[in-house]
Formats: structure tokens, sequence, C-alpha cells
């Protein structure tokens, strides 16, 4: 008989192996059934510590950000363009290393409040460069949403780094738009390149901010 132990099963344990789990099956293919297969346990067993798939959903959105922040560095001269600029770059490196991250993550409610200090922190830097709190509150909201919009629309054309799915080549795609050759060029301005996308667009974000609240 075997004696060793196997760790024990809890909340973080089975967000980890539906993490590894993410990226072979997709979200549409991740079911409680196959992560307890692959803990080595029977499916009722997940039941205790997840009421459904959104609950677990929770935890796998709580523990993306976990791993984001260990990623984000934020320095004592940052200005608030810095932080937003930092902040936005972590979440979707970290979305992206997950097949459907930005699924998972979009519309997740974190199970605890391991987001606190480090909201504390921003909405002092933010409120410090004098906007106030609602507006540190919309402007970070408004950065967030861009990421993982633009992380969804990323993943559905590069599901992980290095696979581009079928219906997305960009020469094709000039084929077929021939008879629109504006439509046809910008092809290539919107399905490739997306770290030059992703950065202009954050740019854009964040003139919004500062045109809005004018605070530079």
């Amino acid at each position: 008989m075997s004696t060793e132990r196997r760790a024990p099963l809890d909340r973080r344990r089975v967000a980890d192996t539906a993490l590894r789990l993410l990226n072979e099956t997709g979200l549409d293919g991740l079911t409680l059934r196959a992560i307890a297969r692959e803990l080595d346990v029977k499916a009722p067993a997940l039941y205790w510590h997840f009421k459904d798939k959104q609950a677990l959903l929770d935890e796998m959105a709580t523990e993306i950000y976990r791993r984001m922040l260990a990623d984000t560095v934020h320095g004592p001269a940052d200005t608030w363009r810095d932080r937003l600029r930092a902040t936005s770059r972590a979440l979707r490196t970290a979305l992206l290393g997950y097949r459907d991250g930005a699924k998972v993550y979009s519309g997740s409610r974190f199970t605890g409040i391991v987001h606190a200090p480090a909201q504390e922190a921003y909405l002092h830097a933010m409120t410090e460069a004098g906007f106030t709190l609602a507006q540190a509150a919309r402007a970070g909201m408004t950065a967030n949403a861009y990421t993982i919009g633009f992380v969804t629309e990323e993943q559905g054309v590069h599901p992980l780094p290095g696979e581009r799915r079928e219906g997305y080549d960009p020469d094709e795609r000039a084929r077929l738009l021939a008879d629109f050759p504006l439509s046809a060029a910008a092809g290539r301005e919107i399905f490739t390149d997306y770290d030059t996308h992703f950065e202009d667009g954050l740019e854009l974000v964040l003139a919004g901010i500062s045109a809005r609240y004018k605070i530079n």
C-alpha cells in the first residue's frame, strides 16, 4: 500500500488544476468532472468547495489576479499613468497565459479581499494626483474594461500565443475583400501585431482620462 500522502483538497488547489486544464479544454470543455478526474477524486468532492461552475470561475479569476499581482511592480516615483500602464500590461499578460483567460476573468467576482491592498494603494495614488475618488474609480474601471475587452478579441484570433484560428489569415481576408480596398488593407492593422495595438489603445485610454478630468 502506498504511504504517499496527497495534498489536501482546497479551493486554491482546485482552481490551480482548473487553470492548467483550461489550456487543454478551453472554457466550454472545462467541467467539474474533468477537474475531479485530474485531482483523482470523485466529482461530488468538489461541490464541498464550489456550489457550481460559476463559483469555480470566481476562484479561478481570483487566482489569475493573485498571479498578476506578483508580476506588477510600482515604483515610488510612478505617475498615475505609470500605474495604469503597469497594471493593464500585467493583467493582459496574466490573461494571455490561459486559453479563454479573458472570458474566465470577465464578469467574475473575487472570492476574498485579495484585491483590497492593491486597490487601496491605487486609489490613494490617484487621489494624491488630483483625481476625486469617483474619478479614480472610473479611470481604473475604464482601463480594466479596455484590457479585458482587448484580450477577449485577441484570444478570439490567437487562443494561445502561437495559435491562430482559421479564418483570420490577413492575405485570405484581403483577397475576399478585394472590392473593398480600405477594408482589405485594414485587416493587417486589425488582426496582426497585437502588442503594438494594445499599447496604442492604452495610450488612447490614458489620454482620454487626462482630457476628461483635466489632469496631466
